[in-house]
This record gives structure tokens, C-alpha cells and sequence, in this order.
């Protein structure tokens, strides 16, 4: 991540993560779109991965994965390994081009919330769970993608913040060499 001692990022990641977290519990359980819950924390952790790339998008899912298991009292590991593959797919379109544009980042962050939501049922199947399969995940997956790409626009800035991302820097050869 630039060269940044993980103890910067994962110090911003874990803070802006206990703010997500907290809109996730509180405000984002009471506003549902078609009867489905927005996943906050996850368009967050798809927002580090297309701002910054596969590694950090899953790294930044993973640490947000394990907070979320904590506060929702899941099974410890669960949504932390769907966010890591939610954040690694965001940040996978980043290793085709040097600066996307706004909409790229937005589609990247559906796609990757789209990847990180498809994992749910399947790891929870894993983990024990039955009956997780239900077709409501064809209205889930649209809802959680479309939502992702609409705060992508707030959640990027905060992402890379939070990871320590600076700005890519391009340098053109000088004519005289």
C-alpha cells in the first residue's frame, strides 16, 4: 500500500470501520430497498478494493469481514471471507488501468459487491447453515450492487484515506533525452 507500515492503514481502516459499522446497525437496518437491507459495510470494503486494488480490497474486506462478525454476533470468519472476495473482484479491474474514471470505480464497486454478496449463502452452507439458498437473491444482488455503486462516490475518498493511497503519478520522458 505505497509503502505504508500496516499499522497506519489498519489503524484508518478499523476507525472508519467502527463509523460504517455503526450506520450498518443502526440506520441501515431501518431503510430497506425492496425488503433488503443495505450492506454499508460492504460497499465500503468494495470501495477499498476499487480504489486502491486486489490485495488491499481484500485485506480492507477482510479486517471490515471480521468486525462485522463481531458486532453481528455471526460465525467468526463468515462475512470477513465474503467481503475479502467482494473487495479482491472491485479491485481486480484496477490492474487494467492506471486512473479510472468515477463510473469505472462506481462499476467496479457493483461488481465487486455483487462477487461479495454471491458468497454469502455459500459460505454460511460452509459454516452449517441450511436453507440459505432462497430465490430472493435475485432481488439481493441488484439492490446490494446498485446501492455499492451509488456511495461509491462518498466511500472511495474515505477508502483511500484510509488506506494511505496517494494519487497515481505519471512522468512523461523529457523530449531532450
Amino acid at each position: 500500500m505505497n509503502d505504508v507500515p500496516a499499522r497506519v492503514w489498519v489503524t484508518r481502516t478499523v476507525l472508519v470501520g467502527f463509523i460504517v459499522l455503526s450506520f450498518q446497525m443502526t440506520i441501515a437496518t431501518e431503510i430497506r430497498v425492496f425488503g433488503v437491507v443495505i450492506q454499508i459495510v460492504l460497499a465500503f470494503a468494495v470501495a477499498a478494493g476499487a480504489a486502491s486494488g486486489p490485495g488491499e480490497g481484500a485485506k480492507a474486506g477482510f479486517v471490515l469481514g471480521l468486525m462485522y462478525d463481531l458486532a453481528s454476533g455471526l460465525p467468526m470468519g463468515s462475512t470477513a471471507m465474503s467481503m475479502t472476495f467482494g473487495g479482491y473482484a472491485a479491485g481486480w479491474g484496477r490492474r487494467y488501468r492506471l486512473e479510472p474514471t468515477w463510473w469505472m470505480l462506481a462499476a467496479l464497486a457493483a461488481i465487486g459487491a455483487a462477487v461479495g454478496e454471491v458468497f454469502v449463502p455459500i459460505i454460511r452452507v460452509l459454516t452449517g447453515e441450511t436453507g440459505v439458498f432462497e430465490a430472493r437473491i435475485a432481488i439481493v444482488l441488484p439492490v446490494v450492487a446498485l446501492s455499492a455503486a451509488m456511495f461509491s462516490p462518498v466511500l472511495i475518498p474515505v477508502a483511500r484515506w484510509a488506506l494511505a493511497i496517494r494519487p497515481a503519478e505519471v512522468r512523461v520522458a523529457d523530449a531532450d533525452t
